[in-house]
């Protein structure tokens, strides 16, 4: 009984070192955490102060995903004998020059995605890879600083697909107006005056038109994030038909060098591609279809994989 009381104080002895040893371990830590957080808000603060010199700033980064898959006799699934794979990109880069008296920014955005699933019991299924997300964004925006946080500004955005169907359609706005800029990396374009080019061979569903534009762009690198949100809207003054709106986000992080994870998401809702979907490119197509008629739902895309910062 004597050996047994010994054995337990020691141990709980032991335990209680232990303890102490970890909190006191802890105890040494806390104060090192502060200073590390301390030294990197002067390090973003001074991050700061450089991105809001004169001159140039150009960056780039991407999203890399992929998969591949290939199954023999897997009968638990419908297509037991079948090898698939889905590949995809994206890639944001800039360019802006910042001047005392004005600023020219300037975006491209590019996310392309292919898929493929070949059935090995079918010889006539199509077992390439195919396009299924096609994405292409560039815009210029200039602006003459009439006070810190203001300026007069015209901007040219550009969107289409360059897989299949380029300029097919496509949309060209142009318009003149005012931008704000509450923080460094916060861009808000507000034009009035706007025409929305459209161009496409289905002309009685796609239109060009007067109307309002709205643009909202951040972009934000911090250490070894990379962010990057942009809201693209066109309210047409004509017809609420012909009106459109795109959000894109990219998110990176490093993790190695250059390479890291990525994670892609984007929003669109535009009345015009879901009507001629439906008239012309559905399974089974609609020719009576109309803007009345049709239910204009949401279109999404998203990509995980990869990333590489240029």
């Amino acid at each position: 009984m004597k050996k047994i009381l010994i054995t337990a104080g020691m141990f709980f002895a032991f335990v209680s070192a232990q303890a102490q040893t970890a909190e006191e371990i802890k105890a040494e830590m806390a104060p090192k955490k502060d200073s590390i957080a301390a030294i990197q808000g002067r390090v973003d603060a001074l991050q700061a102060q450089l991105d809001a010199l004169p001159g140039w700033k150009i960056g780039a980064f991407g999203t890399i995903g992929g998969s591949l898959s290939n199954f023999n006799n897997w009968f638990a699934q419908g297509i037991p004998n079948n090898s698939s794979g889905n590949i995809g990109f994206t890639v944001n880069a800039y360019a802006n020059l910042q001047e005392k008296k004005f600023f020219w920014r300037n975006a491209a955005n590019l996310n392309l995605t292919w898929v493929k699933l070949d059935d090995k019991d079918d010889p006539t299924d199509d077992d390439s890879f195919r396009q299924a997300t096609d994405v292409f964004n560039i815009s210029s925006l200039y602006g003459r600083k009439v006070s810190e946080k203001f300026a007069i500004s015209a901007l040219a955005e550009y969107r289409t697909t360059i897989l299949s169907n380029f300029n097919d359609p496509g949309y060209l706005d142009l318009g003149i107006g005012a931008t704000w800029t509450p923080i460094t990396d916060l861009v808000v374009v507000m034009h009035p005056l706007n025409y929305n080019f459209v161009f496409s061979s289905e002309d009685t569903i796609f239109e060009s038109s007067m109307g309002a534009k709205i643009l909202a762009d951040y972009t934000k690198k911090i250490g070894a994030v990379n962010f990057k949100s942009n809201l693209s809207l066109f309210q047409s003054y004509k017809s609420g038909d012909l009106s459109n709106w795109t959000w894109t986000n990219s998110f990176s992080y490093t993790l190695w060098k250059m390479i890291g994870v990525g994670f892609d998401f984007g929003l669109r809702n535009n009345k015009q591609e879901t009507l001629n979907y439906i008239v012309n490119n559905a399974p089974t197509p609609d020719p009576t279809a109309t803007f009345d008629t049709i239910d204009n739902e949401l279109q999404t895309y998203w990509t995980l994989g990869l990333s590489y910062k240029f």
